[in-house]
C-alpha cells in the first residue's frame, strides 16, 4: 500500500500496522490483505462484491477489522458484507471508509452491512468515514446498516464522520427480539457545501427490548444536514432518541424524530435541539487567551466527543 492509503487507514481504523486478529483490508476495489482466526472466518461472496464474516458461537474478546480505502479518482463501488455472529459471543468490529480524491471525477463507495447477532451476544461496532484530497471530484459515501438482534443480545454502534465527505446518505435499520438492546452514537460534522443525511429506524419487537439513539452534529458554512429517527414500540419496550446539533454560518439542519407506540407498555421518548454556540461560551474562553476561532473549535471538539 502507498502512503496515501496508509494515512487513510490511520484515520478510519487507527491502524499504524497490520492489526491482530481477523481482518480484511480493501483498497481501490480489491482485497489488499486478509487474515482469519480459529474462531473468525472471512469468505469472499461468489454472487456479488463483498464478504461474509462468520464468528463461531462462544467467541470472546476477539476483533475484526474491515476498512476500505479509495485513492483512485473516478472509482465507484458497491459492496455487501454480512456478519453472522454466533450465540454467546463478545466481539469488536472496526469498519470505515476513507476516500482520497485528487482528480476531477467522482469517487464513491456504497456498502450494505448486515448483522445477524446471536442470542446473548455482545457486539461493539465502530464505523468511521473520512475524505481528503485537493481534487474537484466529489467524495461520496452511502453506507447502509441492517441489524437483526436475537434474544438477550446487545449491540453498541459508534458512527463518526468529521471531515472531507462531500455527500453521504447513512441508513440504519434494526429489529430487536426479547431483552435485546441497541445503543447508537453518531458524531457528524459538515462544512463547505457538503450534504449529510442520517436515517434510523428501530423496531422494538420483543418484550423488554430497548434502544438509545444519540446524534451529535455540527453544520458549518453552506452545508446541509437531515436527521430522521423512527422508533416503533411493538411490545413492552423502552426507546429514546436524541438529536443535538450546532448550526453555524449559513448552514441548514432538519431534524425529524418520530416515535410510534403500538403497545400499551411501550415507553418512548424523543428529543431534538438545534442552536448556535452561545456567545457567553465564546467570551469565557476568550478571557482565557483563546481567539474567537480557537474558542469555537474548542467548543465543537468538546461537543463532538
Amino acid at each position: 500500500m502507498d502512503q496515501i492509503q496508509k494515512t487513510l487507514l490511520e484515520e478510519i481504523a487507527g491502524l499504524h500496522e497490520v492489526p491482530a486478529g481477523a481482518y480484511n483490508i480493501r483498497a481501490n476495489g480489491k482485497s489488499e490483505a486478509r487474515n482469519t482466526t480459529a474462531n473468525i472466518d472471512i469468505v469472499t461472496k461468489e454472487d456479488k462484491s463483498g464478504i461474509d464474516i462468520i464468528i463461531k458461537p462462544g467467541t470472546k474478546k476477539e476483533s475484526v477489522h474491515i476498512p476500505v480505502v479509495l485513492s483512485q479518482s473516478g472509482l465507484t463501488e458497491m459492496v455487501y458484507n454480512d456478519f453472522i455472529i454466533g450465540d454467546d459471543s463478545d466481539v469488536t468490529i472496526i469498519a470505515g471508509c476513507g476516500i482520497h480524491n485528487s482528480g476531477d471525477k467522482e469517487s464513491r463507495h456504497d456498502g450494505i452491512h448486515s448483522f445477524f447477532v446471536g442470542k446473548n451476544s455482545h457486539v461493539k461496532y465502530v464505523e468511521k468515514h473520512y475524505g481528503s484530497g485537493e481534487g474537484t471530484g466529489e467524495r461520496i459515501m452511502n453506507p447502509q446498516t441492517i441489524v437483526h438482534l436475537d434474544e438477550g443480545s446487545y449491540m453498541e454502534m459508534e458512527t463518526v464522520q468529521i471531515r472531507g465527505v462531500d455527500s453521504t446518505k447513512r441508513s440504519t435499520i434494526a429489529d430487536l427480539k426479547a431483552d435485546a438492546k441497541l445503543v447508537i452514537t453518531e458524531r457528524l460534522m459538515t462544512h463547505g457545501s457538503q450534504y449529510a443525511e442520517s436515517y434510523f429506524q428501530v423496531d422494538l419487537n420483543g418484550e423488554n427490548s430497548s434502544t438509545n439513539l444519540i446524534s451529535r452534529a455540527v453544520a458549518k458554512n453552506d452545508s446541509k444536514q437531515l436527521f430522521v429517527a423512527k422508533i416503533n414500540g411493538n411490545n413492552k419496550c423502552a426507546g429514546h432518541s436524541e438529536c443535538d446539533a450546532i448550526i453555524m454560518d449559513q448552514a441548514k439542519i432538519r431534524a425529524i424524530p418520530e416515535i410510534a407506540a403500538n403497545d400499551l407498555d411501550a415507553a418512548l421518548i424523543h428529543e431534538a435541539a438545534i442552536g448556535k454556540i452561545a456567545g457567553e461560551q465564546i467570551i469565557k474562553l476568550m478571557t482565557l487567551g483563546l481567539t474567537e476561532a480557537e474558542a469555537e473549535e474548542q467548543i465543537i471538539n468538546g461537543f463532538l466527543k
